[in-house]
């Protein structure tokens, strides 16, 4: 199935504000190049993954067994997102950081993707949905 240009126009509106402005900018170029559908896809994927992750308090009381809905990266340092805003926005997610690879003082808390985007962290594009606990024990070995 191909993906029509309003498909993409409509992910790309959803999944700005969760990107930097270099990581969307290389992804808009994808959807012109050699790769197109697969990037296409990903901007797809990636609005129906935002619109459908838990908001704040959503997985209350699950703890590793929430579900991880996107990861970013920069430097060594990795945060993944569990919640978003209570509104959907993304001033206030709900997630688990770990700074510089110090995975003792890995932590959960609150963390703002518009500052993560603004810095350039980067969204781990190969990154799928999966259980906290399935992060950590990946992380571990």
């Amino acid at each position: 199935m191909t993906i029509t240009i309003q498909e993409v126009t409509q992910a790309v509106a959803v999944t700005r504000p969760y990107l930097s402005a270099a990581q969307l900018s290389v992804m808009a170029d994808g959807c012109r190049g050699e790769e197109r559908e697969w990037f296409k896809q990903r901007f797809v994927d990636l609005r129906n993954e935002i619109e459908t992750m838990p908001k704040t308090y959503d997985q209350e009381g699950k703890g590793d067994n929430a579900i991880v809905t996107l990861h970013y990266f920069n430097a060594g340092s990795d945060w993944y997102i569990l919640e978003k805003d209570v509104d959907g926005g993304i001033q206030q997610a709900f997630g688990y950081a770990i700074l510089n690879g110090d995975f003792e003082n890995a932590e959960l808390g609150y963390i703002c993707i518009a500052e993560l985007v603004s810095l350039g962290v980067e969204l781990d594009l190969h990154f799928r949905p999966r259980t906290l606990a399935a992060i950590k024990y990946q992380l571990k070995s």
